[in-house]
């Protein structure tokens, strides 16, 4: 099987960033942002269980999820946010590793936000960590949603902490500061980490 490597990191912390970069490595990505949204598509069997659970206000008028309503229905509710946890997770791991299974390049990029909170990291050979400052993460993540900070806090509470984050990494990439001024940089990191990766990959 090719060589995993889980990519993550907290809200704002640039994650997307450093996976298109390694993207223009010729890299291929597994997202499991990607797949939550696969799974939910409109006219599949999850997405009838959701709309017969919460209600059909919870569907576009197209059909389709309304990411926004159904948000707002689990966002202070946890048994809601259970039920709904509970469906999604094991069918948005299962088409995960139906995609990690079928790639064929040296290594593949798992991009997975909650990656150990979800015990993924089982699934990877090497975890690679974004690391900035929750300062950081609330101004980048407030400016690009237009959230409130208070907003932001909240997933940030809800996610591990930087520590435990850190304590799992086999490699980090620090993105504090400026994007524009460290693109340049994290490009080069990456490049490095690339290499090293191929070099890895080989051993497997």
């Amino acid at each position: 099987m090719t060589y995993i490597i889980g990519l993550t990191g907290g809200i704002g912390s640039g994650k997307t960033t450093i996976a298109n970069l390694f993207a223009e490595q010729g890299v291929p990505l597994v997202d499991a942002d990607v797949v939550a949204r696969q799974v939910v598509e409109k006219g599949s069997p999850l997405l009838e269980q959701i709309a017969v659970y919460f209600g059909q206000e919870i569907l576009t008028e197209h059909g389709e999820l309304n990411r926004a309503v159904l948000r707002e229905k689990v966002f202070n509710n946890e048994s809601e946010k259970n039920w709904l946890n509970q469906l999604l997770h094991p069918a948005i791991r299962a088409e995960c590793l139906v995609q990690l299974q079928a790639q064929t390049a040296p290594y593949v990029l798992f991009v997975v936000p909650l990656l150990i909170e979800n015990n993924l990291t089982a699934l990877c050979d090497r975890v690679l960590v974004v690391d900035v400052s929750v300062e950081t993460q609330l101004e980048r993540a407030s400016q690009r949603d237009n959230n409130k900070r208070q907003l932001i806090q909240q997933i940030i509470n809800a996610q591990v902490s930087r520590e435990a984050r850190l304590k799992v990494a086999d490699d980090v990439i620090n993105n504090d500061g400026d994007l524009a001024q460290t693109e340049s940089g994290l490009r080069q990191k990456v490049l490095e980490l690339h290499q090293f990766y191929l070099t890895l990959s080989k051993k497997k």
